[in-house]
């Protein structure tokens, strides 16, 4: 049968989607006939102006880059026209969309147009996992997979080929004769069992990525799925929860080393890889065993990664050693700057203390990295949103990101964000790059973004120029001034290598 895979997405934003990449993969093996229509390299339907990695090269967040290759395959087309043209052509016998949540606005414009033409539809992503009402009650949507695709979307391929029943399948929820089947989840699947990512689905340009400056051919490699950690921000404990209550499995896993190294070899001889990017929420959550041998494989390639860790997984002697088999950059989640509340409302007990030291070892390696901040967090005031500033000013990192809080369906803070009357149930959640949607009255929206897009500028300079930062924070044409002219001399003096120069007042 044919198979259109959906995913939509937006200039600059998501990286390369691994479940669309490991869907063709495995449906292609199966005998099927798979397209893909992703929306990325289109304009942007909501707002033609945004691109998120540009934004955070403008906002002092990321060293500046040209985008020459990420373009090479834009396309000048209406994006709904264009989506329409593809099912006509390709004439589908099952469209599948895997949504993030931010995204799934535009998914839901481009479901609208296919509509008419009767053909099963089937959402799925942890946003439909977690929001599966709001999901399966769209007219558009026939079908919603509640947890991990892999098993769901091949069973029901499979099914629908031979023209079997299907809404008995585990994980899916089906929409029939004007009801619905609510499948209770499968078990949590093996990674070791998916097949190699297929990524000659996807044009040229996405095959790439900035990272420190430059654009790499950079691919992703699953090392881990789910996190041991408990933060109230993300979807993975909640995730970690469901399958354990309703199929008594594990979400926490992580790959055998023999198929990261076959993917490897694979990505490096076939798709000729520049970089990796490690898809783990904490890659060094790896027992000392585990990491020895990862450094013990890896040793082989040597190939430039990137990867992402908490402040108290890093030890001097893991940094080096990974700097040693080819990490160029790696990048720190701190989230919150006052102890007391990031530990009560964000459940990170570590301390400002470990903190520092832990990313002092990393400076000391060499290895250059990025620390992210979240903004705008229920309760928070903007006295609190200074101590996660002051934090940043004794940290000596080549970027610091500051995100807006976002009220992901699935997380803990979803739910008391709605319980506070801080936004609408139902609302959609925006991404971390735009401006907060939270609305408190201890810290109004305009009072967040005014801190965000200046929280580089208060990290670098001198304490006595804060009164003068306070008034780029007023998001008028005389605040937008201050900030370019404080943007600029901070980009002159402390930008690409925000290390450089450390604070002495």
């Amino acid at each position: 049968m044919k198979i259109l895979l959906i995913y939509p997405n937006i200039r600059g934003m998501n990286m390369l989607p691994t479940a669309i990449a490991l869907f063709s993969s495995m449906l292609k093996e199966q005998g099927h006939t798979v397209s893909l229509f992703d929306s990325t390299d289109y304009p942007n339907i909501e707002d033609d102006e945004f691109n998120s990695d540009k934004l955070k090269e403008k906002n002092l967040n990321a060293r500046p880059f040209d985008d020459t290759l990420l373009k090479m395959t834009f396309k000048d087309e209406d994006l709904l026209d264009s989506y329409k043209k593809h099912v006509e052509a390709f004439s589908p016998d099952l469209i599948a969309m895997s949504t993030t949540e931010d995204m799934y606005p535009i998914g839901i414009r481009l479901l609208e147009i296919s509509a008419p033409y009767k053909i099963p539809t089937l959402v799925g992503g942890v946003f439909a996992t977690f929001a599966s009402e709001l999901v399966i009650n769209r007219p558009e949507v026939d079908m919603v997979c509640v947890g991990e695709g892999e098993y769901v979307l091949s069973e029901l391929c499979s099914r629908m080929d031979k023209g079997m029943p299907y809404d008995d399948i585990p994980g899916l929820w089906v929409k029939k004769k004007g009801e619905i089947r609510r499948n209770p989840m499968g078990q949590a699947v093996d990674m070791n069992e998916n097949p190699v990512l297929d990524l000659s689905i996807f044009p040229e340009g996405r095959l790439y990525r900035p990272m420190q400056g430059k654009v790499w051919r950079m691919f992703p490699l699953e090392t881990h799925r789910g996190c041991p950690y408990q933060c109230t921000y993300c979807n993975s404990p909640q995730q970690a929860l469901k399958y354990r209550e309703e199929t008594g499995s594990r979400f926490f896993r992580k790959k055998r080393l023999d198929k990261v190294r076959n993917e490897i070899i694979f990505f490096r001889d076939k798709h000729n890889v520049e970089a990796f990017y490690f898809l783990a929420d904490t890659f060094l959550a790896y027992s000392e065993a585990e990491f020895d041998a990862f450094i013990e494989m890896y040793s082989e390639f040597k190939i430039p990664f990137w990867c992402q860790t908490r402040p108290e997984t890093i030890t001097y002697k893991r940094v080096k050693k990974l700097s040693e088999v080819g990490m160029f950059r790696m990048a720190v989640g701190i989230e919150h700057g006052n102890e007391e509340f990031r530990k009560r409302v964000i459940h990170r007990s570590v301390k400002n203390e470990t903190i520092i030291k832990a990313l002092a070892t990393v400076n000391d390696v060499g290895v250059p990295f990025s620390v992210n901040n979240i903004l705008g967090f229920p309760f928070e005031t903007r006295e609190l949103a200074f101590d996660t500033i002051e934090l940043n000013r004794h940290i000596y990192s080549d970027n610091m990101n500051a995100y807006s809080f976002s009220p992901f369906h699935g997380t803990p803070l979803r739910k008391i964000a709605e319980q506070q009357g801080y936004i609408e149930p139902g609302t959609i959640a925006r991404s971390v790059t735009r401006p907060t949607m939270l609305n408190m009255p201890q810290f109004p929206p305009q009072q967040i973004e005014g801190v965000r897009r200046c929280f580089v500028i208060y990290a670098k300079l001198p304490k006595s120029r804060w009164p003068e930062i306070e008034k780029a924070e007023k998001l008028t044409p005389e605040g937008d001034a201050i900030w370019e002219k404080l943007r600029d001399e901070v980009a002159e003096k402390y930008m690409p290598h925000g290390d450089e120069e450390k604070i002495t007042e």
